[in-house]
């Protein structure tokens, strides 16, 4: 099934490939220009001693001869051979589902005998050459081939109507072909493109990219700045942060690279866009200008850049991106500091190389605010967030204090007042139970017998009183006779 990505190019880019042509031999450039990282074809992919750009990539000229006697629906170019893969050209004189329009295609040659789950990815360019360089008809992409989609370009490359103006000589058309297959790293920064291809490139998507890593700048540097517009909060995480120890600040100042370079491919790197080999390139550049400045810091020695750039916010060394100074510092110098300027262009070897400079300071730009993000937002912000729930809860845990504290001694005071006024009541007759009751009616049978008692005596005393004195020892005296003796 063929591809049929609407993404063309207009006549920029023959006219950037065009004025690449005329000052590539341009000599005597001021040093000046020179970008703080400059890479040639013989540096080593990502140091894995991988293989490099430059030998993934390939060029294909296809000239077809007798071209206004084609009668073949479609035509195929000889195969040609990038980065151990087969590849064709595959052309439509008539149009490929369409009418009056040129297709051309990019395929895999010998899909078919090619190992299950097989899959390359490349970028690629195909141009139709016009007898004046600068009205060739040029068009790129970006695509993964594999078993279902192993051919890929364009149904509308251009009108047949303008094939005859000029791309025709002597009833030939030439094609030419640019491969460059990609090796792409989901966990690390990696260079795309041989450099003589970037260069092509960057003539007509430089633009782009600085729109994708200026918007994302701008982004980040809203963010900090609304965290240092809002004083509440800023006063609060200031407070945090400089009652934190200094060991453990500079533990949580610090991120492994190779989280960092996750972050980074899966923000930037997207496979549909033809300009993300562009970025990743720019971020490429940016990441080896961050660690040749930490290396010469580290030896003492200063770095020779070609513009005057601010101190980065990180260093890179030893596997790990290192905050170089308090977090506090950093976040008002990324919430404040500028974008790298835009120079005029000229036209000029030196201005390519102006514009590959700034590419790269762009680049570094963008990493070191990644990682400042990444560190700030994943472990800094983190800890200072915990510590505002921990504080909270303290908070909320002493107004429960205070709340119960409140309602014991609230209740303590209405005991005693409830008290209080009891005793000042007058105090009512107690009321007997059934219990007391049956008291009663004991103690009324001893008041009987009481009763019983004192009538007897009160008899008693009658009868004493009845009688004569004489006779009163014989009745209160009985008499002993036991031992006496009858007279």
């Amino acid at each position: 099934m063929f591809g049929s990505s609407e993404e063309e190019i207009c006549g920029g880019f023959s006219e950037a490939i065009a004025k690449w042509s005329s000052c590539e031999q341009v000599e005597n450039v001021n040093p000046g220009t020179s970008p703080p990282y400059c890479e040639t074809d013989d540096d080593a992919d990502d140091n894995d001693n991988g293989p490099k750009p430059a030998e993934l990539y390939g060029k294909f000229t296809w000239k077809i001869d007798n071209f206004s006697q084609i009668s073949k629906q479609e035509l195929r170019s000889n195969a040609f051979e990038v980065s151990g893969h087969k590849w064709y050209l595959l052309m439509y004189p008539q149009g490929c589902d369409v009418c009056n329009h040129l297709s051309l295609f990019l395929c895999v040659a010998n899909h078919d005998k090619l190992l299950p789950g097989w899959s390359h990815f490349a970028q690629f360019t195909i141009a139709v050459i016009n007898k004046d360089p600068k009205k060739s008809k040029y068009s790129d992409t970006l695509h993964r081939f594999w078993k279902k989609e192993h051919d890929w370009g364009w149904k509308k490359f251009m009108e047949l109507t303008k094939v005859m103006d000029g791309f025709i000589v002597n009833d030939t058309l030439v094609i030419k072909a640019q491969v460059q297959v990609i090796r792409e790293k989901k966990d690390c920064l990696f260079r795309c493109l041989d450099l003589q291809y970037r260069r092509e490139l960057a003539g007509v998507y430089r633009t782009n990219v600085e729109q994708i890593c200026g918007r994302f700048l701008e982004e980040k540097q809203k963010k900090f700045g609304d965290l240092l517009g809002d004083s509440a909060k800023w006063s609060s995480f200031c407070a945090f942060w400089l009652g934190v120890d200094q060991n453990v600040r500079r533990r949580m100042s610090r991120e492994k690279t190779d989280v960092i370079f996750k972050v980074v491919v899966k923000q930037f790197f997207v496979e549909k866009e033809v300009t993300s080999t562009l970025v990743m390139e720019s971020l490429y550049n940016g990441l080896k200008a961050l660690e040749l400045h930490s290396k010469s810091n580290e030896a003492g020695e200063k770095v020779m850049d070609a513009v005057e750039s601010p101190v980065p916010i990180v260093c890179v060394a030893d596997g790990m991106f290192t905050l170089v100074d308090d977090v506090l510092l950093l976040l008002e110098r990324a919430a404040l500091e500028a974008l790298p300027p835009k120079e005029e262009k000229d036209g000029t070897y030196a201005d390519i190389k102006r514009e590959e400079s700034r590419l790269a300071e762009l680049g570094r730009r963008t990493v070191e605010i990644i990682a400042l993000t990444h560190i700030f937002s994943n472990r800094i912000e983190v800890a200072y967030q915990e510590a505002v729930a921990l504080k909270r809860q303290e908070e909320l845990i002493r107004e429960e204090e205070e709340i119960w504290l409140a309602e014991s001694q609230q209740k303590v005071n209405g005991g005693a007042a409830d008290k209080k006024k009891r005793a000042k009541k007058k105090p009512s007759k107690p009321k007997h139970s059934s219990g007391k009751g049956k008291d009663k009616r004991g103690n009324g049978n001893l008041d009987v017998l009481l009763q019983d008692k004192m009538q007897s005596e009160i008899t008693l005393h009658s009868a004493i009183d009845g009688l004569s004195l004489n006779q009163a020892p014989s009745i209160l005296e009985k008499p002993d006779t036991s031992g006496a003796v009858q007279m």
